[in-house]
C-alpha cells in the first residue's frame, strides 16, 4: 500500500490503499489538507506534490482552471482531484 507523507503536518504519514483519491485519505486520517467543496471548483484543496509525482493519475480538466502548465511541472494539484498509486510526499500553504 502506498504511503502519504503530509508535509504540512510535521511529515504525518500514512498507509492508503492503492488508486486512493488524496483529499479523502486526508479527511480520514486528519492529514490536514484544507477544502471547501472537493468537487475541483473552488481551489481550496491547491498542493504540491514533493516527491512522487509520478505516482499520481493523469491531470484532470476541473485542475487546469487553476495552475499553468509550469505549475504542474512543479507538482501542483487539487487533492480533491488527485488519486495515489505509489509513495508521495504532499505540502500545502497552511490556512490562517
Amino acid at each position: 500500500m502506498p504511503n502519504i507523507t503530509f508535509v504540512s503536518n510535521d511529515n504525518k504519514t500514512v498507509e492508503a490503499p492503492e488508486n486512493s483519491n488524496l483529499l479523502r485519505v486526508s479527511l480520514r486520517e486528519k492529514g490536514g489538507i484544507p477544502f471547501k467543496c472537493g468537487g475541483g471548483l473552488c481551489g481550496t484543496c491547491k498542493c504540491r506534490i514533493d516527491e512522487g509525482l509520478a505516482h499520481t493519475d493523469a491531470i484532470k480538466a476541473k485542475e487546469r482552471k487553476h495552475f499553468s502548465d509550469e505549475e504542474f511541472a512543479q507538482g501542483h494539484r487539487l487533492a480533491c482531484q488527485t488519486f495515489v498509486n505509489g509513495d508521495i510526499k504532499v505540502s500545502w500553504v497552511p490556512r490562517p
